[in-house]
């Protein structure tokens, strides 16, 4: 029995609801439109992971917190994600597909004010996005496109895989130097800020 036309399989995969479609363009490379879709929503959630990376490096920029190489090594992870986010609307322009981009939203970080927290949330993030690259893969494989298959685990997932270690890393760290989720760890934090060499990118 064949499954009805506008339904969709449950996925992880932030698809692009208001989405036009190329797939009456000319300049379209053998791009499935389940693909394109993918390939927009993902772009939009590593945008807006970059915004709120930026927002997380703001908060380690205030007179209060003022602690500079977190705020450095925030600023050096949103500028990595706002990359990534441009290869792959690059590699969707490439193959002919539309980017739709829709509004940002806040961050969801305005009640972070500690380190521990703010590397947590990244963690979360950088894991989140990788099986959700993980998912892209497999749709790309499913739909017969090889090509977005490989470009998405060789430019987008391996890189994330070492970052991943790197903040697993970085959190234990501060864990370890006596970092705490409410700010009250502020030597902790100082320490983490001056002697982890990872915050020198």
């Amino acid at each position: 029995m064949a499954e009805p036309a506008g339904k969709r399989l449950k996925s992880g995969l932030p698809l692009c609801t208001a989405h036009r479609s190329s797939a009456g363009s000319r300049a379209r490379h053998n791009l499935q439109a389940a693909v394109e879709e993918a390939l927009c929503g993902v772009s939009s959630l590593l945008w807006d992971g970059a915004y709120r990376l930026q927002a997380l490096a703001s908060v380690f920029e205030r007179d209060d917190v003022a602690l500079p190489r977190v705020a450095s090594f925030f600023h050096q992870e949103a500028l990595k994600q706002e990359e990534e986010a441009e290869a792959m609307l690059g590699y969707l322009a490439e193959r002919g597909g539309n980017y739709c981009g829709r509004d940002i939203q806040k961050p969801g970080c305005e009640a972070v004010c500690a380190v521990l927290p703010a590397l947590e949330l990244l963690l979360l993030q950088l894991k989140e996005e990788a099986g959700v690259l993980v998912e892209l893969n497999q749709l790309a494989r499913t739909n017969g496109d090889p090509h977005t298959a490989s470009v998405v685990k060789s430019r987008f997932l391996t890189p994330r895989v070492d970052r991943l270690k790197l903040l697993g890393d970085l959190v234990t760290s501060a864990r370890r130097v006596g970092c705490t989720n409410d700010h009250t760890g502020g030597f902790g934090e100082y320490i983490l800020n001056e002697l982890q060499e990872e915050l020198t990118g």
